[in-house]
């Protein structure tokens, strides 16, 4: 994501969490279509999360100690958002791994372990934008923090759903698998980003399902 881009998915969220007004489906589509912007890789995913978390942020000194509900709607729907890249990435890889003679074990387990760090990206970026924040921001944080690990996040629940679709994947012979070097990580990517874009239209209220 570009400077550019990154200010303007930044002043959106901020633009959003401040108005107060529907704040969870605004989050979860600012996200959805700053994540299709590029392929759907770590390093979009973490510079999307990272820009989105410090819009929310800046968003909040509206709000002050009576913005919780606000913060969790915001965060909640980049959990969610992260959640629907997680399940995207999963069926780009039961694609690729369908194609063996295409992709390398180690693209496949490659791609598998950015799924697996998702959910650590988004409590990791929330802490370390906690530490700058105003006192009640981050007692806000750390207690949105420390409920997350205890009961879980969405994008955590789609990832064991995602490992467990994916078990097989990892056990694939090598031998059956032709490394290529058309084919990579990036294309895995590439297939990622097209299914997100296809679930985030469907998401849309105007969006006439088929």
């Amino acid at each position: 994501m570009t400077e550019t881009n990154q200010q303007d998915v930044k002043d959106a969220v901020r633009t959003a969490v401040k108005s107060g007004a529907d704040v969870h489906q605004q989050i979860k589509d600012i996200t959805l279509k700053a994540l299709t912007k590029r392929q759907l890789d770590m390093d979009n995913i973490k510079s999307v999360t990272e820009t989105v978390i410090n819009g929310i942020n800046e968003g909040m000194s509206s709000h002050g100690e009576h913005g919780k509900e606000v913060f969790n709607q915001a965060v909640t729907a980049l959990d969610d958002a992260l959640a629907i890249a997680a399940e995207a990435s999963t069926l780009a890889i039961e694609e690729a791994a369908s194609k063996v003679n295409e992709y390398s074990q180690h693209d496949l387990d490659g791609a598998i372990k950015d799924i697996r760090d998702m959910e650590g990206l988004f409590l990791d970026t929330l802490e370390k934008v906690a530490k700058s924040s105003s006192q009640v921001v981050t007692d806000i944080v750390n207690d949105f923090i420390a409920h997350s690990r205890q009961s879980g996040t969405a994008v955590g629940e789609q990832t064991l759903i995602a490992l467990d679709s994916l078990k097989d994947v990892s056990k694939i012979s090598a031998d059956m698998i032709i490394s290529s070097t058309v084919a990579t990580t990036s294309a895995l990517a590439k297939i990622g980003s097209g299914i997100l874009l296809g679930i985030a239209e469907s998401l849309q209220p105007s969006h006439s399902k088929k």
